[in-house]
């Protein structure tokens, strides 16, 4: 039977539960346990794939197409344990389901309350699916005193009561601030959140303190002895070099040794971290950098491009060297054609992202212009590639080639499938189970051209990426965009969709209709990311 590992927050958010939750379960794995990790979002939207960039960041994609929470990412990147639509749940989502079922008759005309049909569900989704694991992690998102995650916190101490003694344990991740002008770490804060938590039914059994400075032994015990737990189980979190440092602090402090003694568990040895050391060393110790430049439209938001981020980071790694990524708003491009040299010069590769909406795109079309003019390597993902092809177009005379999303266009080079494709043709792939004009979520097969440069980076004919996307780059025009030198490398197995686009006779000229960000890990950097990173590396040579 899995153990349950529970997470909450107090004090404040952003203290880093989903790294933590990730560093954690990277640390049980390295000790041979079998690991996943599961999120409880509070907020009322049924998921996050409506929700705003600004407000939430990116959304993560699964294989099964499920639109998750960013966390989720982290826990693959850390774990390298593919999330499914069963890892991540929403109030909201809880909520509709209820409802649809009330509506439904299933509840004999009872009264339906959060206890027990509300706290029911949170349960039964904790504990579906978790067959053949040693350890299930539960973090629970928002912060201890939410209003909204009230019934969360209910169903853990429900949870708890009827697992039984050494099947579950909480772990509570707060702050001890610094206060500089007292020259003081305050543990009160810390003291008032476990006191919340313990008023609503759950003890923790770990706390990891979120701090600015070393917790000298002092505050270690004062916490422990106001908080009701071992000394040696006030686990300090300090700031790192590299999220990736995290799993080597938290093993070097204790915190997977504090979680099996809590279980009741030994755990004599030490972990097997040599891939984690080996990471470490890599981005302390590079041997050269580059600079790549991300011409998109949420720059001010790091967390909108989380996942892109971090690939490009496991491309450094690949190629033991640091990457610094400018973010570059593709709006300045559209206002001043000067900006466009003087930002791009100094850029060892672009790389124009997937998005939704027409702001900023024709300053990313401009870009992807610059790099196939400069021979500057170039990565076009998602709404990226579809750039590239209608720039392509624009190259070969066809001036008013858009896409449709954008509105009405004379030359729809990108549009919906049921926009561009023959009856029969979607006749025939609807037959097959791909229905025409949806969102495409989740992994979908690929084909690649035997004598490509894709074909050569990922070493197959065959692969599997996940999608994102409702706009497909219309096929009718293949003829043209080939002419121009852009060649179709890449298509869905039935030959009807492009997946992917290159440039045989640039130095590095890639599009890809999926996002490969999401199934790169910094131990397992994906083929095309550490392929781009090398070329930026040989560009980096020339300049």
């Amino acid at each position: 039977m899995a153990r349950y590992i529970f997470i909450t927050g107090g004090v404040v958010s952003s203290l880093g539960k989903g790294l933590m939750a990730a560093s954690l379960a990277a640390l049980l794995q390295a000790r041979g346990y079998r690991v996943r990790i599961r999120k409880f979002d509070p907020y009322l939207n049924v998921d996050p794939g409506t929700m705003s960039p600004y407000q939430h960041g990116e959304v993560y994609v699964t294989d099964d197409g499920a639109e998750t929470d960013l966390d989720l990412g982290h826990y693959e990147r850390f774990t390298g344990v593919a999330s499914r639509q069963s890892d991540n749940i929403t109030s909201g989502r809880i909520y509709k389901t209820i409802i649809e079922r009330e509506r439904r008759g299933d509840y004999l005309g009872a009264t339906v309350q959060v206890i027990p049909h509300v706290t029911d569900a949170i349960k039964a989704f904790a504990t579906a699916d978790t067959e053949d694991l040693d350890f299930v992690l539960c973090e629970i998102g928002g912060t201890v005193g939410d209003i909204e995650s009230l019934p969360f916190i209910e169903a853990i101490r429900q949870l708890r009561n009827e697992l039984g003694r050494g099947q579950s344990i909480s772990v509570h991740v707060t702050l001890v601030p610094y206060i500089a002008a007292a020259g003081e770490l305050k543990t009160k804060p810390t003291q008032h959140s476990v006191r919340e938590l313990a008023s609503l039914g759950v003890q923790p059994d770990v706390l990891v303190c979120r701090c600015e400075q070393p917790l000298p032994d002092s505050e270690r015990a004062k916490i422990a002895l106001f908080c009701n737990v071992r000394k040696e189980a006030v686990i300090p979190a300090l700031d790192a070099s590299s999220i990736y440092a995290v799993p080597l602090q938290y093993h070097g402090e204790g915190l997977d040794g504090e979680v099996l003694n809590a279980f009741g568990m030994a755990h004599e040895g030490s972990p097997r971290l040599n891939r984690w050391t080996e990471i470490v060393e890599r981005l302390e110790n590079p041997e050269g950098e580059v600079t790549i430049g991300v011409v998109g439209k949420y720059v001010g938001l790091p967390d909108a491009y989380k996942s892109l981020h971090e690939a490009l980071v496991h491309g450094g790694i690949a190629n033991r060297v640091k990457v610094n990524v400018r973010w570059l708003d593709a709006e300045l491009f559209e206002k001043d054609e000067a900006e466009i040299a003087a930002q791009l010069e100094p850029m060892h590769g672009i790389l124009v992202p997937g998005g939704f909406g027409e702001r900023g795109s024709e300053g990313k079309i401009k870009s992807v212009g610059f790099a196939r003019e400069r021979g500057v390597p170039f990565f076009g993902i998602c709404l990226g590639m579809q750039m590239a092809c209608i720039e392509a177009a624009r190259g070969q005379g066809l001036d008013a080639a858009s896409t449709t999303e954008f509105g009405p266009t004379d030359e729809p080079i990108v549009g919906l499938i049921t926009e561009w494709m023959t009856s029969e043709g979607l006749q025939k792939r609807e037959e097959g189970g791909d229905l025409g004009g949806t969102m495409r979520l989740g992994a979908y097969p690929a084909s690649l051209a035997g004598n490509s440069v894709v074909g050569s980076i990922y070493g197959s004919d065959a692969i599997s990426e996940r999608h994102r996307h409702r706009y497909e780059v219309n096929t009718g025009y293949r003829e043209t965009l080939e002419k121009n030198g852009l060649v179709f490398s890449g298509m869905s197995p039935d030959g009807a969709l492009p997946e992917i686009v290159e440039r045989p006779d640039h130095p590095w000229f890639i599009g890809v209709q999926f996002h490969p960000e999401l199934k790169s890990k910094p131990f397992d950097p994906h083929p095309l990311f550490a392929s781009f990173i090398e070329a930026a590396v040989k560009q980096s040579r020339l300049v």
